[in-house]
């Protein structure tokens, strides 16, 4: 695959329009009560029978925040009280006792504390927390495993930093979005510069693999000049990973998000600017493009996968492990096992209230039949590496490719027409100024985007610019 990326601020605003983010295919929309705990179960079960040697990733939602960030659309519970974080982990030992028994002795081989603020956790919680999962599962203690965290700089020192190294952490992200004063200010984040580059030096120093940070371009009285200057201030930490997000202002969705003032906001024209800046200095100091918002270091592990063929995309964005069964565990928090995906209950009494039943706090989910499996891989392949090969998926689903997605090819025209997407006898290839678009490539073999396609809920998505 060709890694170049070209960017093309005409064809970015002609395509400019809202869609999935692809971190599961269906999406969770598709999501329905009829996968309960019980069928979840039954799924989990069959999973580590039929394939006992295949390996797990563990999920962790803490949801807790202390200060509220306006921009944040996760999942979360903004609190100054961190005695809440005393019950909360007791129910995640509950929760993990009831799934623990049905994947076996599989081995853990990633896991993954998001939220919310994982660190919100104070160190013996967190010492704990890692020991009820040490108990229950078989992690893995090579130097291969992949055990990541994200931190808010503002609530570590160095001393936090070497106790999560200890307990088995190697990899850490963090959220920095912009360094600008004025633009914290707006967001409702204040971040000293100094302190989270001290935080990179200090796990850098104490053995993390991998640092991956997060930027947002289009927030409040963000301009060229001081993204330019936060830029350069990241590029000099040189983290492994840079995540750059597009800012979503959908207030009617995410209530937080109601502090910030539109009139502040960039225009279309700066956005676009914004993005195009990003790309120019990332990619002039030497980092690969991997998809979507990720950038990467060419002897980051991402970046190796994407050569190598086996990248892969969950919930937690880009990752090397495509084989793992996902465990979703805490509040709001959504796993992959065996051809299901389901969700935690997103309320925390319900949460607390089914795992005091002895009950997996199972929201919802969904089963994929063949359809959704063949095109969950095919958007995957997309997503992951820009091209398609025919044959590969008329071997694995036994089809005739250009029957089965006669009518996906004749919508996809229009992406040859404007030079994204070569359509040749053996697949697709998304040509280096089709990379930035690639999930309105994949949206074309949505069924449940398609009119006349697969019944399904009508989702609210941003805008994939």
């Amino acid at each position: 695959m060709e890694q170049r990326l070209e960017f093309s601020e005409a064809l970015l605003k002609k395509y400019d329009q809202t869609g999935p983010r692809y971190t599961s295919y269906p999406t969770a929309v598709q999501f329905v009560p009829a996968l309960n705990a019980d069928v979840y179960s039954n799924i989990a079960q069959t999973a580590s029978q039929d394939n006992p040697e295949q390996p797990l990733s563990l999920y962790f939602h803490i949801p807790f925040c202390d200060t509220l960030c306006y921009y944040c659309g996760c999942s979360k519970i903004i609190t100054r009280d961190y005695s809440l974080a005393i019950p909360y982990i007791e129910y995640i030992e509950k929760e993990i006792k009831l799934q623990a028994p049905l994947f076996g002795n599989r081995l853990v081989t990633q896991l993954h504390l998001g939220g919310g603020t994982p660190t919100f956790l104070d160190n013996q919680q967190m010492t704990s927390l890692m020991q009820m999962a040490k108990d229950a599962f078989t992690l893995d203690e090579s130097d291969q495993r992949e055990f990541s965290i994200e931190i808010d700089p503002r609530s570590v020192d160095n001393e936090r930093i070497e106790l999560l190294a200890n307990i088995g952490f190697n990899r850490l992200s963090m959220g920095i979005q912009d360094f600008d004063p004025q633009v914290q200010k707006a967001v409702n984040r204040i971040q000293s510069k100094e302190d989270t580059l001290n935080v990179i030096n200090h796990a850098r120093e104490v053995g993390f693999k991998s640092i991956s940070v997060d930027l947002i371009y289009g927030l409040p009285k963000q301009q060229l000049e001081t993204f330019s200057v936060t830029l350069d201030s990241i590029i000099g930490a040189k983290p492994d990973r840079v995540a750059v997000y597009n800012y979503a202002h959908m207030p009617h969705l995410f209530k937080t998000q109601k502090g910030i003032k539109e009139v502040e906001l960039p225009n279309g024209e700066l956005k676009l600017k914004l993005l195009a800046l990003t790309i120019e200095k990332l990619t002039n100091a030497g980092y690969i493009y991997i998809g979507m918002d990720h950038f990467s270091l060419p002897e980051d592990e991402l970046s190796i996968a994407q050569r190598q063929g086996t990248l892969h995309r969950n919930f937690q964005g880009y990752s090397t492990q495509a084989e793992c069964d996902l465990i979703g565990l805490g509040l709001s928090s959504i796993g992959k096992v065996g051809n299901s995906y389901s969700q935690n209950e997103k309320d925390i009494e319900s949460y607390y209230s089914a795992l005091d039943k002895n009950k997996l706090p199972i929201l919802r989910g969904v089963e994929l039949d063949k359809d959704d499996v063949m095109r969950r891989h095919i958007i995957s392949e997309l997503m992951c590496h820009s091209a398609l090969t025919f044959t590969e998926i008329e071997t694995m689903f036994d089809i005739n490719f250009k029957e089965y997605f006669k009518q996906e090819l004749l919508d996809l025209e229009t992406f040859t027409e404007d030079n994204l997407l070569i359509i040749s006898e053996d697949g697709l290839q998304i040509t280096p100024s089709g990379r930035m678009l690639m999930r309105n490539i994949g949206m074309q073999f949505d069924a449940y985007l398609k009119p006349g396609g697969r019944k399904g809920k009508k989702g609210t998505y941003s805008k994939l610019i």
